[in-house]
């Protein structure tokens, strides 16, 4: 009896020692988990936000030539690769004209418009690169998913205005990570974080170009 009662206490005393081995791990993953979860959300937020930026870009170009935004890549690309910008320059001048009323010549100032040149959008934008063929593409290793784009005309106070929206979900972004931190992620509500499921460029019911990232992203990008 009093073998086998040692037997069960050294039993008792290995199972403590395992469960609190277990515990510990436990309270170091609770400590740690988070800290590398946002670790890796800044570094992916970055890129995606970099990416987010060269599609911006390459959008107030395309309103700038044909008037409104892309609803596609395709054309965006296609826009990069052939499109040219106008160098004009702006200047002040007068000229004498006859006034049938006064009946003397008088002064006439108006504003002269001369074409100096031209610059294609890919030099302006992405010179000695073609990243932006791949800008429909979500930066991440590991995944092979898509920015959804659309592109509308809004009334702003009796105005017809084009606007422009990209997101993509933090699903995409963070998809190998961590599910409850996730979700907690999904929920963030934030002055100095990215608020809401998705990471957003633009708006379709404000005119807006501004993405829905703090502006501490884009000090870190610079």
């Amino acid at each position: 009896m009093k073998s086998l009662s040692e037997k069960n206490r050294k039993i008792i005393t290995i199972l403590l020692y395992l469960f609190s081995l277990v515990l510990v791990v436990l309270i170091i993953n609770g400590i740690t988990a988070p800290i590398e979860f946002n670790k890796v959300k800044n570094e992916r937020y970055l890129k995606v936000i970099d990416r987010l930026k060269d599609i911006r870009n390459a959008q107030i170009a395309y309103k700038s030539v044909n008037g409104l935004y892309s609803d596609n890549f395709d054309s965006l690309v296609k826009f990069i690769d052939s499109a040219q910008f106008t160098i004009i320059e702006k200047r002040d001048s007068s000229y004498m004209q006859y006034d049938r009323v006064y009946r003397i010549d008088m002064l006439r100032e108006v504003i002269v418009v001369d074409t100096l040149g031209f610059v294609s959008v890919k030099d302006s934008l992405f010179k000695n690169t073609n990243s932006y063929k791949n800008m429909a593409f979500v930066p991440i290793d590991g995944t092979d998913s898509k920015f959804q784009i659309k592109a509308d005309i809004i009334d702003k106070n009796g105005y017809n205005v084009p606007v422009f929206e990209v997101r993509v979900s933090k699903d995409i972004i963070l998809f190998d990570q961590n599910k409850d931190l996730l979700s907690q992620e999904k929920e963030t509500v934030s002055v100095d974080g990215v608020n809401g499921p998705d990471l957003v460029l633009g708006s379709l019911t404000d005119v807006s170009t501004n993405g829905n990232w703090p502006t501490t992203f884009d000090v870190e990008t610079k």
